[in-house]
């Protein structure tokens, strides 16, 4: 059965074919399990009510589901911008972050229009691997306090620091001891467990349920009967209770530029961790391609409602896109009905919501952040030389001792003078060869304007009236005002009497092209797929 419009020529162009449909449904289903339990935990996680995340989620895939340049990616709260939202409102109060993240969203919107998108991809390696790591430690000390049903730290070092008196909380069981601290470790630990055995172990016909949906349905059930006294998920009636349009004089503050500095910072790290996202799931399927700049579009159209509204920004999110793609999903839709799947629940039984212990909620957040702490990545990137790990522990320190939008920018400028330190990495010096008795003119490198200078002081080296044999063999790379300055030289010489033995061909095949190298950005993706 399908549903279709008619052409000029009596055919039908099918819109939506049923075995699609029927498919989609089944995987935003899937989708749909995978989001709530996460939407709520990077809610409290942020530092806000569980509804503000689910809200996010159910924009995530009604609205930016349907406009999006990647159709099978799933938007909705993040993990990675909890670490900006808490700072957000830490600087500039909670009644500014609506309007932080709607000057975000429109950022993302203009963006889209002047095409940048595939430049939000053009960031180092090095860079987004310590942007991940950093997020994944202040994610996991911070939720380490919610597990154990204490109250994060006001910033990423303070919980760092008192991490050891948070775990001595969750151990002490004596009469001095509070109970709750120890019972809640007790069921984010289970938690844990049950997420990690199940994804290990499940039998092949239950793995399209979500282990997270698996370990938080698990610790609520156990709660629930043994009446554990620890903190649950609290929910109103009224989901919608938490929309909290801008008033006058907070569209005044969009004036101030130190709000549109963190709207800038805000909309740069969420369209890098998007669009690095849907470059996976593009790696996960066999479909169409992903748009950039209208996924890009999308984005900033998803987050100017949240801010709106005064809910949690998004981003694509590779746990949830992946969940969806591995279910099944082959058009938009699933992505569609997992926002409505959201709305339907959280609607209608909110008093299920309430049984999930708070406990488990940050376990999953303790275990994501962990899974972002990828230790194999660092090992990968030593073959690429010392220079990128400098970039990425610079990037991960700043990260956790000042916030995230710093550390970014110093991993950045880093890598841009890494960048300018290797284009000047010219190496030229004279050699005689004992056997033939000539003079050896060796260059290898990459000869630039930049390392002009360098290449133009041995050149005036070179002895008069003598026989040089020109060695281009490491030379990776020369431009258009080296390969100049070489053939004004070798005239130059040439007129003086010596002799200059050159590659001119090889010289010119090195002016106009430029080695392909591997696109290191692969591994960035592999850590969110694991995130």
């Amino acid at each position: 059965m399908e549903s279709g419009v008619s052409t000029q020529i009596g055919r039908r162009i099918p819109l939506v074919r049923f075995s699609d449909l029927r498919q989609d449904v089944l995987a935003s289903i899937v989708t749909f399990l995978v989001a709530l339990p996460l939407c709520m935990g990077i809610a409290i996680a942020s530092g806000e009510p569980p509804a503000s995340g689910i809200l996010t989620g159910i924009i995530g895939g009604l609205v930016v589901g349907w406009i999006a340049g990647c159709p099978l990616q799933v938007s909705g709260p993040a993990a990675g911008l909890t670490v900006i939202v808490v700072d957000l409102v830490q600087t500039h109060g909670r009644e500014h972050l609506g309007i932080i993240i709607l000057l975000a969203g429109a950022i993302q919107i203009g963006a889209a229009w002047l095409q940048l998108g595939h430049w939000f991809r053009a960031v180092s390696p090095a860079v987004i691997h310590g942007m991940l790591a950093g997020i994944g430690v202040l994610i996991f000390v911070s939720q380490f306090h919610v597990m154990i049903d204490d109250t994060p730290k006001g910033s990423g070092l303070a919980n760092l620091v008192t991490l050891p008196e948070a775990l001595w909380k969750s151990i002490l069981t004596g009469n001095d001891a509070d109970t709750s601290h120890h019972e809640a470790a007790r069921i984010g630990l289970l938690t844990i467990g049950i997420i990690i055995l199940w994804t290990k172990f499940a039998p092949r016909r239950l793995r399209l349920i979500p282990p997270v949906l698996v370990g938080v349905m698990c610790a609520a059930i156990l709660a629930t009967l043994r009446e554990v006294p620890i903190s649950h998920v609290s929910v109103q009636d009224n989901l919608f209770w938490v929309i909290n349009f801008p008033s006058a004089g907070d569209l005044s503050h969009m004036l101030d530029t130190s709000i549109w500095a963190e709207a800038l910072g805000l909309a740069f790290i969420a369209s890098v961790e998007t669009l690095l996202s849907a470059t996976a799931v593009d790696q996960l399927h066999v479909g169409p391609r992903t748009k950039y700049n209208r996924e890009l579009f999308g984005q900033g159209i998803g987050n100017s409602l949240c801010g709106l509204i005064g809910v949690l920004p998004m981003t694509g999110v590779i746990v949830r896109s992946a969940s969806n793609v591995q279910a099944g999903a082959r058009t938009r839709l699933a992505t569609m009905f997992h926002g409505f799947w959201l709305l339907l629940f959280v609607s209608q039984l909110p008093f299920i919501l309430r049984l999930i212990p708070t406990a488990s909620l940050g376990a999953v957040l303790v275990y994501t952040g962990y899974k972002l702490m990828n230790v194999k990545a660092v090992k990968e990137m030593k073959a690429y030389g010392r220079g990128e790990i400098w970039i990425y522990c610079a990037t991960v320190t700043t990260i956790v001792t000042t916030n995230l939008l710093i550390g970014v920018l110093l991993g950045i400028g880093l890598a841009v003078a890494k960048l300018l330190y290797t284009t000047q990495s010219l190496d030229t010096y004279y050699w005689h060869d004992p056997k033939t008795g000539k003079l050896n003119l060796e260059i290898s490198g990459i000869a630039t304007f930049l390392s002009l200078p360098r290449l133009a002081k041995t050149l005036e080296q070179a002895p008069p009236f003598a026989d040089i044999s020109v060695r281009i063999d490491g030379l990776r790379h020369i431009d258009h005002a080296c390969l100049n300055l070489l053939e004004s030289w070798e005239k130059l010489h040439l007129g003086t009497g010596g002799k200059v033995r050159m590659d001119r061909t090889g010289l010119q095949n090195l002016s106009r092209h430029v080695d392909n190298t591997k696109n290191e950005s692969d591994d960035s993706i592999e850590q969110l797929k694991a995130g």
